[in-house]
């Protein structure tokens, strides 16, 4: 389904979003402390999005599952691809964050 990869792709673009956040907070903590706390807290926000996106995509992968059996593999073989990089990418941006 074309649209999961849309879905996907956006998902990535909030997940690098919030790396560049979280990095901006990092690096101006000292210096600017209010605006690194915008940074810190925007870097959330984004990760919230993904968050919300992500759960679109597993709601359409159950309904095409309810309407027409299991995806095809390659369609699971895609996806799961690209929700591994997901994955490790938001555990980076969870590591900056905590360092904040």
């Amino acid at each position: 389904m074309k649209i999961i990869q849309i879905v996907t792709d956006h998902i990535n673009e909030e997940i690098a979003d919030a790396k560049t956040y979280a990095v901006l907070a990092l690096e101006n903590k000292d210096t600017y402390h209010s605006l690194a706390e915008v940074f810190y807290s925007l870097s959330n926000e984004e990760m919230r999005h993904s968050n919300i996106l992500h759960g679109e995509v597993v709601k359409l992968i159950a309904e095409y599952r309810q309407q027409k059996g299991d995806p095809p593999v390659e369609m699971l073989a895609v996806y799961d691809y690209l929700h591994k990089k997901s994955i490790e990418a938001a555990e980076e941006v969870k590591r900056y964050q905590q360092m904040f």
